[in-house]
């Protein structure tokens, strides 16, 4: 057990009255004191080339833990290949009501029904701006404003990629969080088509889009978007979401991930990356060095880690990326 699972874990978890949702954000205020490096954790056979872009090494924070970019500068440090920041919404938002972030420690799993909480694509615009570059590529994670109908969703995802297209080095499209309101149905074949024609005509400088997408849906329905991703030129695909499935016992709505995540992620990278051949980033249920692996040899080209991230701790990290070397 690492120093972080036996004395910094117990000390965080308490931290706050044990509230999930401020602990993290204390955390990021810490981490954003974090000074920088010039230089990535990027081991011998650690480097990966993926949808053209050079990632020091494949191993990646997943969107959710560092919406706004408050605590850039840390992530590389830690030894991440990648950051990807938001969902981030054309619109500022508080997100739902609270609280909306629940520990399950004996599952090492996580509830969320945060509803994109965030200051908004101007805002992150900004603060992007003001930061410069990362020594690792960044990616921006696209989504709809709660008060945006679906009629205007095109016009508002199209709207936050134009303030923040020359900021990120690609550009993920999130139309499967269960925690908005019929978002979900944008991964309808129509409503998809529109969203993914939109940006991509607003997409001049040719940067890399993904799909991100549930975990709940069925090969039938997955086929149908990878036909929509394929027709319309995606990059890659990232699976997967949270899942709205209780395959542990948790009472209420919102999305899980952790450790019971695992094996439908692993089965939906390797259907997507079987059936559509795009380069696949493989996130949900990654707790150890060998659920990297795993999704490595399922198909996948890269990882992230959240959740179990805040389980392990930035130990996790390093371990996962020697697991996923090149031999």
């Amino acid at each position: 057990m690492s120093v972080y699972e036996s004395v910094v874990r117990p000390v965080l978890f308490r931290w706050a009255g044990g509230d999930a949702e401020s602990v993290h954000e204390r955390t990021l205020g810490v981490l954003a004191k974090v000074p920088g490096v010039r230089r990535p954790h990027s081991p011998p056979g650690a480097r990966r080339t993926v949808f053209g872009i050079d990632f020091p090494n494949p191993v990646g924070l997943a969107a959710g833990m560092d919406k706004d970019g408050r605590a850039l500068r840390a992530w590389p440090r830690l030894g991440f290949g990648f950051v990807e920041v938001g969902t981030v919404t054309r619109h500022a938002q508080p997100g739902n009501e609270r609280p909306r972030l629940f520990r399950l420690p004996e599952h090492e799993a996580i509830v969320n029904r945060m509803g994109f909480n965030n200051a908004g694509a101007e805002a992150l615009a900004a603060r992007l701006r003001a930061l410069g570059p990362l020594p690792v590529p960044l990616g921006i994670s696209l989504g709809k404003s709660k008060v945006t109908p679906l009629t205007g969703a095109v016009e508002d995802y199209v709207t936050s990629f134009r303030l923040l297209s020359d900021l990120g080095a690609y550009f993920a499209v999130n139309v499967s969080s269960p925690n908005t309101p019929g978002l979900r149905q944008l991964q309808d074949k129509a409503q998809l088509s529109a969203l993914l024609g939109a940006l991509r005509s607003e997409n001049r400088a040719g940067r890399p889009i993904l799909v991100k997408v549930a975990p709940d849906l069925t090969d039938a329905a997955l086929g149908e978007l990878l036909d929509v991703c394929l027709g319309l030129g995606v990059a890659g695909l990232i699976a997967t979401n949270t899942t709205i499935e209780r395959p542990v016992p948790f009472d209420g709505p919102g999305g899980l991930s952790g450790r019971p995540l695992a094996p439908r992620a692993l089965e939906v990278v390797r259907f997507v990356a079987k059936e559509s051949g795009l380069p696949v980033i493989g996130v949900g249920g990654i707790t150890r060095p060998e659920d990297a692996r795993r999704m490595l040899d399922a198909g996948a080209s890269l990882v992230q880690l959240y959740t179990g991230f805040i389980y392990h701790g930035p130990g996790l990290v390093r371990r996962a990326v020697a697991a996923t070397r090149s031999v």
